[in-house]
């Protein structure tokens, strides 16, 4: 399946067609902004600055990232089914919806216990709602990639309905938006940094993710799901249970996310959980070849473009959705790559050796 096969090569192959595809993505960025009468050269430099040049950028790179290592992986994990996942923005919503719902509920107990609380219903919330595509797709073959699309719009229609009027705070007023959590229940900054600790929360999610889909029975199982369907079949293994299984671990990764925004940022649920950490999520994990370790690299290298726009559009005169189309180029880029696989023949021992 197209886009899943940087996910079956060996990482030195891998790594050089996304090194590939980055550097055309760049190229034709750099036409499009010379297009429009913009700098090129003074566009990626702003990036840089607005990215990594200063400890100050690199906290405000790492915030981003943390949420998108999370919906990154909402696209990956099901990858290596064959599965094109993309609900990672409704899961978020959910989550942080449950998140809140959590805390209210748990109101008077200890900040531990009502952060843990927000926690597990936030991975259970997002977990069943893409785990609702996955059985859609096991048991009555509806396409995956549809049905998340669709479900991300009806979370977002669900928490508009619910911070306009169950959930809503009146003491807001500039936006709907659901009672607070409360300072107490928030999660803190990691020492030394002025960012959170759903970064380490992240890269730890990563790291477990790959390492129960590379060294695990169940992780071995779903490779073979996502390599032939119907060879795995007829081994006798439970494909459909894979897939919803499988749906719901990234559902679950999704939904942390939303709790994490909404316990470590926003403190409440609103129109600002929707700013689309989970589409850009998926980018992140088609850079990163659905790799779950190579999430966390990408993550902060698509963090820090965001991060990036506001001075981008400040110092060029720019919309601030410019690195918008950086990213749709980059995705687009990533795409066209695919026939690339196997062209190189530096890379065909060690195709040969673990094929």
């Amino acid at each position: 399946m197209s886009g899943l096969s940087g996910a079956l090569q060996g990482p030195g192959e891998a790594a050089a067609v996304t090194g590939i595809a980055l550097a055309a993505s760049m190229a034709v960025f750099a036409v499009f902004l010379a297009l429009s009468g913009v700098d090129p050269l003074g566009v990626f430099e702003s990036i840089y600055r607005g990215a990594f040049a200063s400890w100050f950028a690199w906290q405000n790179t790492l915030q981003l990232a943390a949420p998108l290592m999370l919906t990154a992986l909402c696209t990956a994990l099901p990858a290596q089914l064959g599965l094109i996942v993309i609900g990672g923005e409704g899961a978020l919503i959910v989550g942080g919806i449950a998140a809140v719902t959590a805390a209210l509920a748990t109101r008077g107990a200890s900040p531990a216990a009502v952060i843990g609380s927000m926690g597990l219903a936030a991975v259970l919330a997002g977990g069943a709602w893409v785990a609702m595509a996955g059985a859609l797709r096991a048991y009555r073959g509806v396409n995956e990639t549809i049905s998340t699309l669709l479900l991300n719009y009806i979370a977002i229609a669900l928490m508009n309905h619910l911070v306009t009027g169950p959930m809503r705070d009146p003491e807001v007023v500039n936006r709907p938006s659901s009672w607070p959590v409360g300072d107490a229940n928030m999660i803190g900054q990691i020492p030394g940094m002025d960012v959170h600790w759903g970064l380490v929360i992240g890269a730890i999610a990563c790291v477990a993710a790959f390492v129960l889909m590379r060294f695990t029975v169940f992780g071995f199982a779903a490779r073979i799901v996502g390599g032939n369907v119907r060879a795995a079949r007829l081994a006798g293994l439970p494909v459909a249970r894979l897939t919803v299984i499988t749906c719901f671990i990234a559902g679950a990764a999704a939904g942390l996310a939303g709790m994490i925004e909404v316990a470590a940022v926003q403190g409440r649920v609103s129109s600002s959980l929707v700013v689309g950490y989970g589409y850009t999520g998926i980018l992140v994990a088609f850079v990163a070849r659905q790799n779950p370790l190579a999430v966390i690299p990408m993550a902060i290298l698509l963090g820090g473009i965001n991060a990036s726009s506001g001075l981008v559009q400040r110092t060029h005169n720019v919309p601030d959705a410019t690195v918008l189309v950086m990213q749709g180029i980059i995705f687009l880029m990533i795409l066209v790559s695919e026939p690339l696989y196997g062209r190189f023949k530096v890379f065909q021992p060690w195709a040969a050796a673990h094929g």
